[in-house]
């Protein structure tokens, strides 16, 4: 059993029955928590993670499906399998409408109660709990970010800001052989060049003014496991050299050190920009490229994904309203339909934003349009989110949207960058690269 599994929730009334399957779960090691009711269960999920809910459809005051309803809106990626008697099958059908995973019905073995747990229990693993796919494109991206990652493949995860690179990324290290290893992430856009080879490589006491001892770098740090690159087309061009060489012989030399230590990762790289222009323009290696560029995997913008918009909002109304103190928000069908027709320039971390704003922002239990705070902003026409413009391409349009967004923003904050990468949610040298870019199609000056 891995140290960082999350127990399982049953929900019985029926006293033999849940001491039942207390022993089945205590038998295969399972770590659990038993509750006698649907209040018991909501206030055990307040106060702590679980992997799925296991409960009874018959029970008093608060019945199975009520409580699985209340579970979808608080914690919609939660899996919740329901038990139920054969008489009750057309409550297990409204169920399944309701969101229910599967449902069990009585009597039944051990070993069937615990398939279903292993067929449909959350990743054990914390971080992987923003992984949200109901949209096609991205099932289908995570579905091919499962199968590299029964391998060794270096990764190249490409996508605008904000869509979640690093949320895959960590999606595709759970799901490989290194699981059990180090997940390390550096952000090369955050980190000063000075520093960043020292960062990446570690140092040897006394290889410069300060080093008081030795220090490991990242790539040993995440020995056995995944480092991520996140911003990869930000290092310099200097540094893209050395790292090629530790790409090459997968080994490491310590900033002042003589010997080499062998390494044993995988590499996964993120960018946000379009690398082989990037190349083209002489500011990305060309063989730095094709050593990242493997396996790549596209992420697609959250517009491009109207069906996640819903479920991931909701999903930070849980997060985050549990740690606000403010459960149970749900909402408005005119909030719904509004952060749907929005265009998300700055994708899934300002949805995040947005999210937070309106629960702060909100009175109540319910979250109305003019708490997300969506107006004044860059909205997208649906039909630039959908279609491709004749005579422009899609392309242009998205990239015309995230300069106006950029730039509005820099606006609103009377041109403080500081105050404009909080908002953005980007890094200073990515705010820095693209304000230079709009210099130079004279779309900006100083």
């Amino acid at each position: 059993m891995s140290e960082n599994s999350l127990p399982i929730l049953v929900v019985e009334d029926d006293p033999s029955l849940r001491e039942a399957i207390g022993d089945t779960l205590e038998l295969a090691g399972r770590p659990y928590v038993a509750v006698d009711g649907g209040e018991a269960a909501l206030r055990a999920l307040e106060n702590q993670a679980f992997s799925i809910v296991v409960s009874d459809v018959r029970m008093m005051p608060m019945d199975g499906i009520t409580l699985l309803k209340e579970i979808r809106a608080r914690l919609p990626y939660l899996p919740v399998v329901l038990m139920t008697a054969y008489a009750e099958v057309d409550k297990a059908v409204d169920a399944m409408r309701s969101g229910a995973c599967d449902f069990l019905l009585k009597p039944f073995e051990p070993q069937a109660l615990l398939g279903y747990i292993n067929k449909y229990e959350l990743a054990t693993h914390r971080d992987d709990a923003g992984v949200v796919a109901e949209d096609t494109a991205s099932r289908d991206m995570f579905a091919m970010a499962k199968r590299v990652a029964q391998t060794d493949a270096t990764v190249l995860l490409t996508g605008e800001s904000g869509v979640g690179k690093e949320v895959v990324a960590r999606f595709i290290h759970r799901n490989s052989a290194r699981c059990d290893g180090p997940f390390v992430a550096i952000n090369c856009a955050a980190i000063p060049d000075s520093l960043l080879e020292a960062t990446l490589f570690g140092y040897e006491k006394g290889a410069f003014t300060g080093a008081q001892q030795a220090q490991a770098g990242k790539f040993e740090q995440a020995q056995h496991g995944t480092l991520l690159l996140d911003e990869v087309t930000e290092m310099p061009m200097g540094l893209q050299a050395k790292l090629l060489r530790v790409l090459q012989e997968r080994e490491v030399e310590r900033v002042g050190g003589k010997k080499p230590v062998e390494l044993d990762i995988r590499i996964v790289a993120t960018s946000n920009r379009d690398m082989a222009e990037a190349v083209a323009r002489g500011v990305f290696r060309e063989d730095l490229y094709y050593r990242l560029n493997v396996f790549p995997v596209a992420i697609p913008a959250l517009r491009q994904r109207p069906l996640d918009i819903l479920p991931i909002a909701r999903y930070f109304i849980a997060e985050h309203g549990a740690r606000f103190g403010r459960t149970g928000m749900q909402l408005s069908q005119v909030a719904e339909q509004a952060l749907t027709s929005y265009g998300w320039p700055g994708n899934v971390r300002e949805l995040e934003n947005v999210v937070q704003r309106a629960l702060i922002m909100a009175p109540g239990q319910r979250i109305e349009p003019e708490h997300l705070n969506l107006l004044g902003q860059v909205v997208a026409p649906a039909s630039i989110a959908v279609t491709v413009d004749e005579k422009r391409g899609d392309n242009m349009n998205i990239k015309d949207l995230e300069r106006e967004h950029i730039l509005q923003t820099l606006a609103e904050v009377g041109g403080s960058r500081k105050l404009a990468i909080e908002r953005l949610g980007i890094s200073e040298r990515t705010l820095r690269y693209k304000l230079q870019q709009y210099r130079e199609e004279g779309h900006y000056r100083d």
